[in-house]
């Protein structure tokens, strides 16, 4: 290599469209295909799970809307990651980065590839519950597939969220248009007194949120992956403005149909509702439906496997995780060893069968880490107003879903003071004890030194520089 030594950088190969499918893809996984029940016996009445629904997409608009500020500002790969870092400093990005690696990401994967691994099954346990072994394996499986596909080819990962993205429109389509047919033949009956028996404590509220933000979670998947998006300045907000407000109009129809076909009392009984649906709308064509609900959960799983290798790949970049992890591979240029590693943890949160209390406190500690990041955003408003801004928002939207964020913390432990939320607080906590150890005093560097020389030399992958 004449001139020095020649570094390797992440292409730029994310436009407009493979930006929108990307959020709207791994936003609309199972969660529309599970979560309207919860939503429903949380909150009490058909008119109040409307409300909920519309709140949540309102909600994820505001914040993806922020986020496209911070994405313009600091036009880096990393999420929140690389935010904390540049706003905040070392420990507080470590303690996220420790946080999402080793709970946040997997246990959110996992349990996308579970409901995937649930419906891909179905078919073939007409009448009983499927295996568990065998539904664990068919997830590990899906793991697995999406982990070699992204080691290898960027342009196949965006291939099949396009394409995931594309048949779950199709089956969304479905179902609104049967809800439709119904209307037309008067099965609009299930909206009579439509708010009567609604929860208004605030602890109803708030676990109707969590239930239905869950269904939302993606809305910032394009801000861990800036650095491969073309156009960032322009294509971040119009990605954002295009596919989220689509996203929430799309629920709100598909919650409408499944009102139009099933009774209150029949939607909140049902494990997985769009099967349900489909059994009573849709009779021997039923089993569509499953097969509908397991390609939504798969291109949700690819855009969260992206999304997650990325930060992976940025820590490590900055010194907080193993170098090797910060390397792409010399001719696919792909972070091959930070998807490796995100896989590792991955199926290690499949193996056991209790990772469900993992799960439920994902978004307690997914909106804990947001609100750190809108206060970010209102420091820089405030104190550097100077940085250029391709694109911003008023200053009242970040305050707004700030309060949100903090009431949705807050919420739940007011309401139900569990112990698990003390284990999470001090599990994120635990990570400045760990970033004295390894990142300050660097203990086991010189092993870690050599692990490093011989994994850059087996896996053939090199340092990657930053795209700016």
């Amino acid at each position: 290599m004449a001139g020095g030594i020649e570094k390797l950088s992440l292409k730029r190969e994310v436009g407009l469209i493979g930006a929108i499918s990307f959020i709207a893809g791994t936003m609309m996984g199972s969660g529309i295909f599970m979560s309207p029940q919860s939503v429903l016996i949380n909150i009490g009445s058909p008119g109040g799970s409307l409300v909920i629904w519309a709140a949540c997409g309102v909600l994820a608009t505001l914040g993806s809307l922020c986020y496209a500020e911070l994405g313009t500002v600091i036009p880096e790969s990393g999420g929140e990651y690389i935010y904390f870092l540049r706003i905040f400093g070392q420990i507080i990005a470590f303690m996220f980065a420790f946080s999402f690696v080793i709970v946040m990401r997997p246990a959110s994967a996992t349990g996308i590839a579970l409901s995937f691994a649930e419906y891909a099954v179905a078919p073939f346990y007409h009448d009983c519950t499927p295996p568990e072994l065998v539904v664990k394996c068919v997830a590990a499986a899906g793991i697995m597939v999406l982990a070699i596909v992204h080691s290898m080819n960027v342009r196949l990962a965006i291939f099949i969220q396009v394409f995931c993205m594309c048949f779950k429109l199709v089956a969304l389509t479905v179902i609104i248009v049967g809800g439709l047919v119904l209307l037309f033949n008067g099965n609009s009956n299930h909206f009579e007194d439509s708010f009567k028996g609604s929860n208004v404590e605030i602890s109803s509220i708030g676990i109707s949120l969590y239930q239905g933000l869950w269904s939302y979670d993606g809305w910032n998947t394009l801000n861990y992956l800036t650095e491969e998006l073309k156009y960032p300045e322009v294509n971040l907000p119009r990605a954002v403005m295009v596919s989220i407000p689509m996203v929430t109009l799309l629920y709100l129809l598909v919650n409408v149909s499944y009102l139009f076909a099933l009774t209150p009392k029949e939607l909140m009984s049902s494990s997985a509702v769009a099967v349900t649906w489909g059994n009573k709308v849709l009779g021997s064509w039923g089993w569509v439906m499953s097969i509908a609900a397991a390609l939504s959960a798969f291109g949700s799983l690819n855009g969260t496997f992206f999304s997650g290798g990325r930060l992976c790949f940025v820590a490590a970049r900055e010194g907080h995780l193993p170098d090797i992890l910060a390397m792409a591979h010399v001719n696919r240029l792909t972070p091959s060893p930070a998807l490796i590693f995100t896989t590792a943890i991955s199926l290690l949160v499949l193996i056991p069968g209790d990772f469900q209390s993992i799960v439920n406190f994902f978004s307690f500690t997914a909106w804990f880490f947001y609100a750190i990041t809108l206060s970010g955003l209102l420091y820089l408003k405030i104190k550097k107003p100077e940085l250029p801004r391709p694109y911003k928002v008023p200053v009242v939207i970040p305050i707004l879903v700030l309060l949100a964020a903090i009431f949705l913390v807050l919420a739940p432990v007011i309401d139900n003071p569990a112990l698990e939320y003390l284990y999470v607080t001090l599990f994120i906590f635990s990570g400045v004890l760990v970033y004295v150890l390894f990142i300050q005093y660097k203990i086991c560097l010189g092993l870690l030194e050599k692990l490093t020389v011989f994994l850059q030399l087996f896996l053939e992958v090199a340092p990657a520089e930053k795209n700016l």
